[in-house]
């Protein structure tokens, strides 16, 4: 338990005294790189700063210049600061609306092109789905969990169909990846979060246009992502 509020204070901490310099230099400039690239290494120093290890399996699959939509397992809440710093260049997220209320990091998140979703309301969705196409489209990559929330089991949930219907409007390769360990250092179910060892796989990416329509695009990136994880989680 200890190590979990020391990386939630970590972060916490972090937003309040970095965030508000940085957020006024992206305001200034107009450049939000800095204020990018320095949060992912604060998430990514507080991850090591509590004992967990990233291992990084596959990175030759991505091709230098294209951008991806990035999918992954989700099952902790050490995936997003585990993933996005070690995706390579610039990528955008779908996030709880509620998160764009805080303040700092709400504003941030609007100048770094993070995209809120409201999964209560099918219109605000649909609005997220072309916010998302319009980010892609400036040369972003996206990162998606698609099953929506954590599992609490460690295995794959059904997949939602938003994410797929967006990778064939847009056009944007589906970049499969599987997230291994963070399962078991900070399940769902358990707020102690325990040290060790968390790899990041990412499979060769699939093209939307080879694929005859959505449920055969997520039923080949469903399969890819679980091909990696242990027999007992398939």
């Amino acid at each position: 338990m200890i190590r979990a509020l020391v990386l939630l204070a970590f972060w916490g901490v972090s937003i309040f005294i970095v965030g508000p310099a940085l957020l006024l230099y992206a305001l200034i400039s107009g450049d939000i790189n800095p204020l990018y690239n320095i949060s992912n290494r604060l998430a990514i120093f507080g991850v090591r700063l509590v004992g967990v290890k990233i291992e990084v399996r596959g990175m030759e699959n991505l091709e230098a210049g294209r951008n991806y939509i990035f999918m992954a397992n989700h099952t902790s809440n050490l995936d997003p600061p585990v993933l996005l710093p070690t995706i390579p260049g610039r990528c955008s997220v779908l996030v709880k609306k509620e998160l764009f209320r805080v303040p700092v990091l709400g504003t941030g998140m609007k100048m770094a092109s993070l995209v809120p979703v409201d999964r209560s309301d099918r219109e605000a969705a649909i609005e997220s789905v072309n916010a998302a196409t319009a980010v892609l489209r400036q040369g972003l990559h996206m990162l998606i969990f698609p099953e929506g929330t954590r599992s609490r089991d460690g295995r794959l949930l059904p997949f939602k169909k938003g994410p797929f219907h967006l990778a064939i409007d847009a056009g944007v390769f589906v970049a499969p990846v599987t997230l291994l360990g963070t399962y078991e250092l900070w399940p769902k179910s358990r707020f102690a979060l325990r040290p060790g060892t968390v790899t990041v796989v990412f499979h060769q990416p699939i093209d939307p246009r080879s694929h005859p329509d959505r449920d055969s695009l997520m039923k080949a990136t469903a399969e890819i992502i679980t091909s990696a994880l242990p027999a007992e989680r398939r």
